[in-house]
């Protein structure tokens, strides 16, 4: 007899258990020695455990401030009986960790060509900092050194499972949480916050999107590289460059929130998990914001500059990153912060993935040659705390590797498949050339990861392995990619020399805005193929938010620096292109009633092969290289519903109808119409359950348009 368990609602209580008594005095503090496994500062019952570590360096202290003092008010030095191998560690006694920020000094050699760079006199952020103080207003610069401040955990998650969701069945959603309520016509009461975005939940509901992924939400400086241009000011918006890996971005909360950093985060992640929306977060371990040779020393510089960033023999910083700098993330000492930093997040935070930027760098050795079976990427692949998490790599870095099909995989990651991008966007514009490439995106690239067509891919996962996508924040909005042949970064204030040249995009005959009717419906089509074809693809669909509504940025495609209507979502048009939002919806729905897209099922009944692509005529499963139009179809066995579910999905890229011949399902059912890009002529695209047209097994492709058409009974 099964027993039930029961459930005691009590408050949670989170304080450290140890207790202790202290053993001497410093700087008229009572201290004993610390927790040395015990990583950052920890609030303790009577008192707060500081661990830090540094190889190389010979003595520490630890620097005690008032909020927003620049000069500490108690110096403690570490005795060396506080150290155990290169870990100092103090418990501190008679601090209100409400009253006082703190950092380190540590002294030790300096000899910058071999890239040692001690200095007594410089006060470094905690690499394990929980909260990074002075950062708390967007867009304002902190001239002063970087503090951090004790944060004490009082949320409660109360029983919460972990999602049992697979990859696959994702349909992920990319969004910058600024950018994303910033525009006054967002409507939410804490705009370009994590409770703003919280107030979106609804709208996310009923787009139908099952996750989100955050642009990077740990501590980052916005000012670092400010500039003026025409005016305006620019800002690194993005926060690809970390300042703490730990902290939260604390300008993305709308309430104060001192020493109880990652509140309003918390509040935000239970709020999507309870409506069903898992939280995906990009995370940038491939550099910091303490940039080159001419960068700051704020933090891992000071501690371990030769240990933490990948050197030259003559003590320069490589640039695998693009960005100054690159993390040496082999090295033990940083797979041992890494590896603390995702269970951090995914223990406090409740995390269920991390899409890894520029991940190739993750698998480079110290010396910045890339290493056949990386230790770091093993580790995280076989830790038992991220058993369940999302791993996802972006499987290339700014020094040329790129590992798309090829990353180090243990069985366990995912890639961004950047040749779904680069095919599918030259296909759909017209490039026939990449007709194989395009079919094999489709059907779910077996080629690159296994599956169906291919199984001898055994490092993979399957089905699980690849996260489609057309768009994302690096490169044009879905709308933009159908508006604008080149990029126009002008205002970026480089020239119009940055973001990529390689964007495989098309205007549909006019550049940017236009007010040709037959031009902005080509452009509207072309956004429902991207989707249809999205959407109906085996991997796992991802889109950049805005594109539901058809958003713009006006042609720019490396907003980084954009903290202004370029990259804010305008919502009014989402009333103006309530049409494409509503073919958003429907294709989200569609791709979730049939899981033969997204997943292998058991054979089919009716005797289809589970994957094929077809020719014009449905018998032919060769198409040539260059076909301008070709068809996939998906078949298996629902045993939930039981019975067949049969999809069959034609792309039709030339600008002529073309006829095609849909497979013979020999008297087990018949095919209907369910999506039709060009449309009946009075705006009807979708057609749901008992909606649908039956099709005798020829139908005639409009120019440019995508149909999908699912078998079943007559």
């Amino acid at each position: 007899m099964e027993k039930k368990m029961k459930s005691y609602h009590q408050k949670f209580v989170s304080d450290h258990p140890y207790e202790s008594s202290p053993m001497a005095e410093i700087a008229g503090f009572p201290v004993r020695p610390g927790i040395y496994d015990l990583n950052g500062a920890t609030p303790l019952q009577n008192g707060v455990n500081f661990t830090i570590h540094t190889c190389g360096g010979t003595s520490c202290e630890l620097l005690l401030f008032h909020r927003a003092q620049e000069e500490p008010f108690a110096v403690l030095p570490f005795p060396e009986a506080y150290k155990i191998g290169d870990v100092y560690s103090m418990i501190v006694y008679g601090l209100n960790i409400d009253e006082f920020e703190y950092a380190y000094r540590v002294d030790g050699p300096y000899c910058p060509e071999k890239g040692l760079l001690f200095d007594k006199n410089k006060i470094l952020l905690d690499p394990y900092a929980k909260a990074v103080a002075g950062q708390r207003t967007w867009g304002i610069r902190w001239d002063h050194t970087y503090h951090a401040r004790v944060v004490k955990d009082r949320f409660d998650w109360g029983d919460m499972p972990q999602s049992k969701k697979e990859l696959c069945d994702l349909i992920i959603y990319e969004l910058h949480v600024r950018d994303f309520t910033h525009h006054p016509s967002s409507g939410v009461q804490h705009r370009g916050t994590f409770s703003g975005l919280m107030e979106k939940i609804p709208y996310l509901k009923e787009l139908g999107i099952n996750a989100v992924e955050l642009m990077p939400i740990f501590e980052f400086d916005e000012t670092m590289n400010s500039r003026t241009v025409d005016g305006k000011q620019l800002l690194e918006c993005w926060g690809y460059n970390t300042v703490g890996f730990f902290a939260p971005n604390s300008s993305y909360a709308a309430a104060n929130e001192h020493n109880q950093e990652g509140t309003e985060l918390k509040t935000l992640i239970k709020a999507l998990h309870d409506n069903g929306i898992e939280v995906i977060l990009d995370v940038v371990f491939n550099h910091t914001a303490e940039g080159n040779e001419k960068g700051n020393t704020f933090s891992f510089k000071g501690f371990d500059n030769n240990i933490y960033y990948m050197l030259t023999p003559d003590g320069n910083y490589y640039n695998f990153s693009g960005c100054g700098n690159t993390l040496n993330c082999n090295h033990p000492v940083v797979q041992q912060l890494i590896l603390e930093c995702l269970r951090y997040w995914t223990i406090n935070y409740r995390v269920d993935g991390f899409r890894f930027d520029l991940a190739s760098i993750l698998g480079r050795n110290e010396d910045g040659s890339p290493m056949n079976n990386p230790p770091l990427l093993r580790t995280l692949a076989d830790d038992s705390i991220l058993s369940n998490v999302k791993l996802i790599a972006e499987a290339w870095d700014a020094g040329g590797l790129y590992q798309v099909g090829s990353f180090p995989a243990s069985g366990r990651w995912a890639e961004w498949n950047g040749r779904y991008r680069d095919s599918l966007r030259s296909y759909l514009k017209g490039d026939s050339w990449n007709a194989w490439d395009a079919a094999w995106s489709i059907s779910g690239s077996g080629d690159l990861y296994g599956g169906y067509y291919d199984n001898t891919h055994s490092n993979y996962a399957g089905y699980n392995s690849c996260v489609n996508f057309l768009t994302c924040h690096d490169g044009f909005t879905l709308y933009d990619l159908y508006a604008y042949n080149d990029k126009h970064n002008e205002a970026n204030g480089w020239n119009n020399t940055d973001g990529a040249n390689d964007n495989r995009s098309w205007n549909c005959g006019a550049e940017g805005e236009t007010d040709d009717p037959e031009v902005l419906s080509l452009r509207r089509r072309m956004i429902r193929n991207a989707c249809a074809v999205l959407m109906c693809s085996r991997g796992t669909p991802m889109f950049l938010a805005g594109d539901e509504f058809g958003n713009t940025k006006f042609g720019n495609n490396n907003s980084y620096c954009q903290d202004n209507i370029t990259s804010w979502l305008d919502w009014r048009m989402l009333e103006k292109n309530k049409d494409l939002f509503e073919f958003f919806k429907f294709m989200i729905a569609f791709r979730k009633k049939h899981p033969v897209i997204h997943k292998q099922l058991p054979a089919s009944v009716c005797g289809m092969d589970s994957i094929h692509t077809h020719n014009l005529n449905a018998e032919e499963t060769d198409i040539p290289r260059d076909a301008r139009t070709f068809c996939v179809s998906f078949a298996g066995y629902d045993k939930e519903k039981g019975k067949d579910d049969l999809i069959y999905v034609a792309v039709n890229t030339f600008w002529e109808d073309v006829t095609i011949t849909l497979p013979n399902l020999h008297g087990r059912g018949a095919w209907h119409l369910s999506v039709n890009t060009y449309g009946d002529g009075n705006g009807q695209y979708c057609y749901p359950e008992g909606q649908e047209v039956r099709i005798d097994r020829s139908f005639m492709m409009r120019p440019r348009s995508v149909a999908v058409f699912t078998g079943r009974d007559y």
